[in-house]
């Protein structure tokens, strides 16, 4: 293929969401410098202020309390099987008194000492506060949005895409792809006209997110020929005596009519997420899954660049699929990243090409390796 092939519709940068970063609480400082500069030019008195302001900040702390006792008032039927069988592992869950005790005693204490003559007894201020939080907590408003449930989820790392790209990870692909290029160099010695470029000798990860999974590629897209399965890996793995791993290598045919061939296939976890989807029982909607989906490649993409036993030996390609139906958009999509992968080392190669060929030894680098130690060492070279 001479020519560039169509540009995806949507390019993977505008498709996977990146990481939140810290926009959000540096709203939070603009907003309180905005709000302290408001209050200092109102003119109000110091002190009412002050008493006010503490009271405020003691009614928060009450409602975080109120809250925990709510929580618990659950967990200490949950003891055992929760908590280990012990209350204070329960109470502690409950209430945060690390942060909310300290800060409910300085200020409880200092609206006391800021009282002053109010005629209102402290007993009616707390009541009063108690009475707010506790229909804050009764109408559901203290409940998280859903931006914050899904910073919370991803930011602990406890979604459904993190675990399924973890074990998609160690159980499949970090075992696989080690071996990828070794399988495609032996079919290349045997058929060496069909995988005639090298960069493209990975294993290519399809990710539709709309978790939609063709078990034939065929019938996905009739540019998508199957032609045969590379050399099978064979282990024992969790009990199972000769586990067979093994990947198939497809031609892809581009709009010149010419074939491209490579080892294509989707990632599996994907029709897990589908079938949530689709059972009730998992109460998981349809946006869940888009958004899980996003987040299984950013995260299988930040463990896969996290592995150097994997570096170079994989190729993530997600796409969205179109409102309406498009005939050949997996193999657009297929040839678009074959494309890119090839010009991409042609780049390469070009930009670490040696500047003064005088150095060298017709491009055969002489590499000695001398042992510190008297006795003789083997000599061993990783650069191949």
């Amino acid at each position: 293929m001479s020519q560039e092939p169509r540009r995806p519709s949507h390019p993977t940068a505008l498709l996977i969401p990146k990481a939140r970063g810290g926009r959000a609480q540096r709203a939070v400082y603009l907003l309180l410098a905005l709000c302290a500069a408001a209050l200092y030019f109102t003119g109000e008195p110091l002190m009412p202020t002050a008493r006010d302001l503490t009271f405020h900040f003691a009614a928060l702390q009450i409602g975080a309390l109120l809250k925990g006792t709510c929580y618990l008032a659950e967990e200490i039927f949950h003891l055992q099987s929760r908590h280990r069988g012990s209350f204070w592992r329960a109470l502690s869950a409950c209430f945060p008194l690390h942060r909310h005790g300290p800060m409910l005693l300085i200020c409880g204490s200092a609206y006391v000492a800021l009282l002053d003559g109010d005629k209102q007894p402290l007993s009616l201020h707390l009541s009063l506060a108690s009475l707010c939080q506790l229909l804050i907590l009764a109408l559901g408003l203290h409940k998280p949005s859903a931006v914050e449930i899904s910073e919370m989820s991803e930011r602990s790392k406890q979604n459904v895409a993190h675990g399924l790209a973890w074990s998609y990870y160690i159980g499949y692909l970090k075992i696989v792809l080690p071996r990828v290029k070794k399988s495609m160099e032996e079919f290349s010695r045997a058929n060496p006209n069909v995988l005639a470029r090298r960069e493209t000798w990975k294993l290519h990860i399809l990710v539709p997110l709309s978790c939609d999974v063709y078990d034939d590629l065929e019938k996905a897209d009739s540019n998508i020929q199957y032609v045969t399965d590379l050399t099978e890996t064979t282990l024992t793995r969790a009990g199972t005596k000769k586990r067979v791993y093994k990947h198939s290598l497809y031609g892809i045919r581009d709009e010149d009519n010419k074939l491209w061939h490579c080892a294509v296939e989707y990632a599996t976890p994907l029709q897990s997420l589908y079938a949530m989807s689709q059972d009730e029982c998992a109460a998981f909607s349809r946006e869940d899954r888009l958004e899980q989906a996003k987040l299984f490649y950013r995260t299988l993409e930040e463990i896969l660049k996290g592995s150097k036993e994997c570096a170079g030996t994989y190729r993530l390609i997600a796409y969205e699929e179109a409102g309406e139906a498009e005939t050949h958009l997996l193999s657009r999509e297929i040839l678009w990243h074959l494309w890119q992968q090839c010009h991409e080392e042609h780049a390469v190669c070009e930009g670490n090409h040696p500047h003064n060929p005088s150095t060298t030894l017709n491009s055969t680098e002489l590499n000695l390796q001398i042992s510190e130690s008297d006795l003789p060492q083997p000599l061993r070279s990783d650069c191949f």
